[in-house]
């Protein structure tokens, strides 16, 4: 199992220095990876300044050698394939090839989309998803594209340079268990990013509903068991206590889960503060 840390991509963590802090602390302290939140607007958040992610993971990247870079997760329906294509090559070449790009469909709809004059339509919103994840993949190859979809056209476009890691960054979706669709999708792609309706950001997962989705990713996997498939799960765990942690998240290490993404809980005080945030790294990641 490796090991992430989590934080938005608001508060003092919309300051690209205090990122960067963030990446150097990680990387120093054994952590595997550092994923940022994306969001434009979450209005439950408000009234707090927010940073461009890309932008925010470029400082990592540069303080940084080691650890995995990206997002949890961009909204694709949101953005236009070909900037996003871009903007995901740039940082893979600036971090030497340490970019994940985890996607969805993002939310608050009502903020992220509707507030803008967007459809909330999640079966329009799944659509874009669906063929913008194809546009990247193909944009990131390096190669000529023509695409005419029902939601993006493409005429003999070739966006260079090809991103550092080939074929293209592994690409993770997220998606609410037990929704089918969602874990389906993901299934298609390199790794799976389940939010649990009864484990709200930070909370630590229910193990049976992980046994249960393991085994429906296993089964919709079949005919690619001998690809690598990562299975991310995440949430707050007390790391001045080796034994309560290990207590916790060993169980679901168990039941097929590859990558633990440390959290703070989206409720409490500490989610978009340095200094809290900081002190949980330090600590170090889990040790099974």
């Amino acid at each position: 199992m490796r090991f992430s840390v989590n934080i938005p991509n608001f508060g003092d963590f919309a300051d690209p220095r205090a990122v960067a802090k963030v990446a150097t602390a990680a990387e120093r302290a054994g952590w595997d990876g550092l994923f940022v939140w994306d969001h434009v607007l979450h209005r439950y958040h408000g009234g707090r300044p927010f940073g461009d992610p890309w932008m925010l993971l470029t400082a990592a990247a540069l303080a940084t050698s080691r650890v995995r870079l990206g997002t949890l997760v961009t909204p694709v329906p949101r953005r236009r394939p070909q900037q996003l294509a871009r903007q995901v090559a740039t940082l893979d070449a600036v971090s030497g090839g340490r970019v994940t790009f985890a996607a969805g469909l993002g939310g608050p709809v009502e903020d992220e989309y509707e507030s803008f004059g967007d459809t909330t339509d999640l079966k329009v919103l799944a659509g874009r998803l669906d063929e913008g994840l194809d546009l990247l993949g193909r944009f990131w190859s390096g190669e000529p594209v023509n695409h005419d979809g029902q939601h993006y056209q493409v005429r003999d476009v070739t966006l260079l340079p090809a991103t550092v890691q080939r074929p293209r960054p592994p690409v993770w979706v997220a998606g609410f268990w037990p929704s089918r669709p969602p874990m389906r999708r993901a299934a298609r792609w390199d790794g799976a990013v389940p939010l649990f309706e009864d484990a709200k950001h930070g909370h630590v997962p229910p193990v049976d509903q992980v046994r249960d989705l393991v085994a429906y990713l296993r089964e919709q996997r079949a005919d690619r068991s001998d690809a690598p498939f990562e299975i991310v799960l995440g949430g707050a765990t007390p790391g001045g206590d080796p034994t309560k942690t290990r207590d916790l998240i060993a169980p679901l290490a168990e039941a097929g889960a590859t990558w633990w993404d440390e959290r703070q809980l989206q409720t409490g005080p500490d989610l978009d503060r340095l200094e809290p945030v900081l002190r949980r790294i330090e600590q170090g990641p889990p040790a099974l």
